[in-house]
């Protein structure tokens, strides 16, 4: 059986390399890095299961990163549901959950350059927020981020272009103070 034929083998080739890039993306949905490790595990653990199901030549990338994102609404939604617990020993120590975990966007937007980008792509509606984090900082094409985010192309396109559009004017004050407009 040559490594073509093996799973396995195919499965360490194609897809292992992939790991630092789910990761980041994982870091973009999650609030920890706990969270996003164990994100990316879960991907890791549902791809291997069902990789006798990829077609061998098609956009492996593309299709984990859509298992991964269909594991976060999952487990987005489930923890939704579910009732916040507090140990009585930490009833003295109790704040509203955004003042004890920072947002995913915020925990990787910490990760990017200026503090005045982050907070300007902070401000994009999520929907464009989320097209544009995928286009311009994890390079993915259109067509894959219809596929990750479940949606049309050309709702790709328009968000893109809205979010790219609305960033721009967000950052125009910006540029001006740092010489890149007049």
């Amino acid at each position: 059986m040559t490594a073509i034929d093996d799973p396995a083998a195919r499965f360490i080739s194609d897809v292992m390399p992939l790991v630092d890039q789910l990761y980041r993306a994982a870091r973009r949905y999650t609030r920890t890095a706990a969270d996003a490790e164990d994100l990316v595990q879960e991907t890791m653990v549902k791809a291997y299961a069902g990789f006798h199901s990829f077609t061998a030549g098609t956009n492996v990338r593309a299709w984990l990163f859509r298992i991964m994102t269909n594991t976060w609404i999952s487990s987005y939604r489930t923890a939704q549901r579910r009732v916040d617990e507090v140990l009585a020993a930490d009833v003295s120590e109790v704040r509203p959950n955004a003042a004890r975990h920072p947002s995913a966007e915020l925990t990787a937007l910490e990760a990017m350059g200026d503090e005045e980008v982050r907070d300007a792509l902070q401000a994009l509606p999520e929907r464009q927020r989320m097209v544009v984090y995928y286009a311009d900082v994890e390079g993915f094409r259109y067509k894959e981020i219809a596929e990750i985010l479940d949606m049309p192309l050309g709702t790709v396109m328009s968000r893109l272009h809205r979010g790219r559009n609305n960033l721009r004017a967000l950052l125009m004050d910006f540029a001006a103070a740092r010489g890149y407009a007049a």
